[in-house]
């Protein structure tokens, strides 16, 4: 007979538990939080998609640009070749050196003042070139760790608010049956799940292209060096 009772209770309090049915009863504060996870969710997957195209193009394109930079060609060829097709951060900051490196085969006079500004010149320029293109590919990584670290604390939110309206239930109803406050707990456990559901995604994309960052600011900064070296021993050679 109680089980009959419970039962009619769960229906007449709202027995369906589907995800979509949770949040069509949920509190308007509770629905505000699913609304506010989901988002977050969606855009963090949009970064985790877009980052990964992004820093799969650049280390296929690096590594192609590093086989013809260091094929033995003349830079200057190399330069003609790449101008219109600086489609990645190496490419481009090889084509900043060579702007600067062209703007010293032009200057009149080769002493030693001259050439010292000239290299302290290409390494400044070869050195703002990397920091601005990382700071390119680092965008919008600030996404990922604002969700991953907000959003269980905004599920929380949502989960604290549905146990308050549960036992608000209660103290209407003068009922602890479960029938009664099973919706209202199913609800606030609901919001800690879309909250976990958008921070794991966000946390584990975060790490993984923090990781891939790191790896190629290496290897762009290590490029970066071994071109001004370049650069610099062709200085030397001008002014014997």
């Amino acid at each position: 007979m109680e089980t009959e009772v419970a039962g009619a209770a769960a229906a007449g309090m709202g027995g369906d538990f589907s995800l979509w049915s949770l949040f069509l009863r949920a509190d308007p504060i509770v629905k505000t939080v699913m609304g506010i996870l989901v988002l977050a969710s969606v855009w963090s997957w949009a970064v985790i998609i877009d980052k990964s195209l992004t820093f799969g193009r650049i280390k296929s394109k690096s590594k192609k640009f590093e086989d013809q930079f260091w094929s033995g060609k003349p830079l200057d060829e190399l330069y003609r070749k790449m101008r219109d097709r600086e489609d990645h951060p190496m490419a481009r900051v090889f084509g900043v050196g060579m702007e600067e490196w062209s703007r010293v085969k032009t200057t009149g006079g080769r002493t030693d003042a001259l050439v010292i500004g000239a290299r302290e010149r290409i390494d400044k320029m070869l050195s703002v070139s990397v920091s601005r293109e990382l700071e390119k590919v680092e965008s919008s990584l600030g996404v990922l760790a604002t969700v991953g670290s907000a959003a269980p604390f905004v599920g929380l939110l949502g989960t604290v608010w549905g146990i308050m309206n549960a036992f608000q239930a209660i103290a209407l109803t003068k009922d602890t049956n479960l029938a009664v406050v099973a919706p209202g707990i199913a609800e606030a456990l609901f919001a800690t799940a879309l909250g976990l559901l958008a921070a794991i995604p966000a946390v584990v994309g975060y790490n993984r292209y923090s990781s891939a960052l790191n790896s190629f600011a290496v290897r762009l900064e290590g490029f970066a060096n071994e071109f001004s070296a370049i650069l610099s021993g062709q200085l030397d050679e001008r002014t014997r």
